[in-house]
């Protein structure tokens, strides 16, 4: 269904249609192969809002996709993870004469309807990446993954009994653990990568403290760096959790503090001016902060250089 310029497709039976793909074989579940699905002109003007989860790999698109705020390309194994009633869009025209290649598995929520898996799939984070960060796999990784589609893909072409459900959704549990290890993987090889998104982090901290932007902005908030750079509230908190061993308010409350201990030492502000102008509205918050931090209340650190 085409609204505001965004398609709704509700159905796995929809997507199919719409691709120029032949009946799904099981209405909430199927594997799909990319080279096969056909693009409209115009696709790549259009964002798109699936109500199924849809997890794919992609390859030799001729050119770049703009997923969330990033550009990738497509000439390696790029996985992409997208939640029921996530935005996202294709930034440029495809070539059709183009060989492209990958799979698409999509599942329905009703599919996983009274399984574990139907709770617990929220607690993969990158689904929340769907938006922001892709997944980039070497070989040994993609080969892995393809295995279990073949598996999922040959039990729903097999007669369907009373195991066929729990047998796929066992499989998709799988795949999905294998990508949230991928994932940890992915945090620490594409270590320039990643170092550059420390390093910017690191600028925004000082920049919004120097500038004086928690006096406008208030408090500073994971959203709003991740926000700034371009990727998601999970995606930084684990990528620091991983290289730091600590979270974006971890981090946030470190700088706030050496900030803090700045001020407290070289400018004769009141503890209560120096909470307004790091962002508390309160400056109960920010002493009992400052005293779990450093074991010492403001007015004790202060009254230490004297």
């Amino acid at each position: 269904m085409l609204s505001n310029n965004i398609y709704n497709i509700k159905t796995i039976t929809d997507f199919h249609r719409l691709r120029g793909l032949s009946k799904p074989e099981h209405p909430l579940v199927s594997v799909i192969n990319y080279a096969d699905i056909q693009h409209n002109a115009g696709d790549y003007m259009r964002s798109w809002v699936l109500d199924f989860y849809s997890i794919s790999i992609k390859r030799n698109i001729n050119g770049k996709i703009k997923y969330g705020q990033q550009q990738y390309d497509f000439d390696e194994g790029v996985m992409f993870f997208i939640a029921p009633n996530q935005a996202f869009k294709i930034a440029v025209e495809l070539d059709q004469a183009v060989e492209r290649s990958g799979w698409m598995l999509l599942v329905h929520p009703d599919f996983l309807w009274n399984t574990p898996l139907a709770k617990n799939i929220k607690q993969y984070n990158f689904f929340d990446y769907s938006v922001n960060e892709a997944l980039f796999l070497s070989d040994k990784e993609e080969t892995a993954l393809n295995h279990i589609i073949r598996n999922i893909q040959q039990e729903y072409h097999s007669n369907i009994d009373k195991f066929s459900q729990s047998i796929i959704v066992s499989q998709i549990e799988t795949l999905l653990n294998y990508s949230d290890r991928f994932y940890q993987r992915q945090f620490i090889t594409r270590k320039v990568s990643n170092h550059q998104i420390l390093e910017r982090l690191e600028k925004l901290l000082n920049d919004y403290f120097d500038n004086n932007d928690s006096l406008s902005k208030g408090f500073p908030t994971v959203q709003y760096f991740a926000d700034s750079l371009n990727i998601s509230q999970s995606y930084l908190s684990n990528l620091l959790t991983v290289l730091t061993g600590q979270s974006t308010q971890q981090h946030i409350h470190d700088k706030l503090i050496e900030k803090a201990k700045e001020k407290l030492s070289i400018t004769g502000s009141s503890v209560s001016e120096i909470a307004y102008e790091l962002g508390f509205e309160h400056p109960q918050s920010f002493s009992k902060l400052f005293k779990a931090k450093t074991k010492l209340s403001p007015t004790e650190f202060r009254q230490s250089f004297n």
